[in-house]
């Protein structure tokens, strides 16, 4: 009998490990696909390339998301329903903290929700909260290999490029005071995916620039610094660390 092909990622039901790494850009799926032994390509359809592969012996999957929650909450849809069980985002994201510059990394141990995703998703109020043993996972595994981060709270909006006045904007200074690390664009969606579908989810994020000092533009974002593909690698490092300390399984035909 054959598999059953999911609509929008073409991941085949049961092909994915239980332990899966996301991030935004395919080019980074490759980046960490390329950490793998044996990695076969399981799809690449639209922004979502997928592939297989194990770490020190360990299964392990990569996914690319896209940008933005609801592309990305596809993505973790059809990754559990094809066997994750685990999931790490890495990404990037704007520092919210004047201590946070580029080339710093961040745990996400929660989501402040400002998405048109959230509101459709889930009650008015619904956390979207990271899982706190895997996000410890994520802190042990940067301490043992010698990098340093902050853990805390980040925005996750749905605007990236600024539009005209009078829009509902997350006031950046307001949650700077509010202790608030950074913002991206997917976390909350990941948490609350996971909460939803009872599988655990976590995130460690490079820096790729200070919101406070220069927000969002065409002239500021500098994704490709140096220091930033330093962390971007770091954050490889650190989940794939994380994820063989108590590795699940994959599900089964049944």
């Amino acid at each position: 009998m054959s598999k059953q092909v999911l609509p929008i990622t073409r991941l085949i039901v049961c092909d994915v490990s239980a332990d899966v790494l996301v991030c935004g850009d395919p080019g980074r799926a490759d980046k960490i696909a390329a950490r793998l032994q044996d990695a076969v390509l399981l799809s690449d359809h639209r922004e979502y390339r997928a592939y297989r592969g194990t770490y020190q012996g360990y299964p392990v999957s990569v996914c690319s998301h896209g940008i933005g929650a609801p592309g990305a909450a596809i993505a973790f849809e059809e990754l559990i329903a094809a066997g994750a069980r685990r999931l790490i985002r890495l990404g990037t994201c704007g520092s919210l903290q004047p201590d946070i510059q580029s080339g710093d990394l961040v745990i996400a141990a929660a989501a402040v929700q400002h998405t048109g995703y959230g509101r459709e998703m889930v009650p008015s109020g619904y956390p979207a909260v990271a899982d706190p043993e895997l996000s410890l996972a994520l802190s042990h595994a940067a301490a043992h290999l010698g990098f340093s981060n902050r853990k805390g709270l980040v925005l996750t909006r749905d605007v990236f490029y600024q539009g005209v006045d009078g829009g509902q904007l997350p006031d950046y200074q307001s949650l700077s005071a509010a202790n608030v690390l950074a913002v991206e664009m997917e976390c909350a969606a990941l948490f609350i995916v996971g909460s939803l579908r009872a599988v655990s989810t976590a995130a460690i994020l490079a820096v790729d620039g200070n919101v406070l000092e220069s927000a969002e533009s065409f002239d500021s974002y500098m994704p490709h610094e140096e220091k930033v593909m330093a962390a971007v690698n770091a954050e490889i490092a650190i989940a794939l660390t994380a994820l063989t300390g108590a590795p699940l399984y994959p599900c089964s035909d049944d």
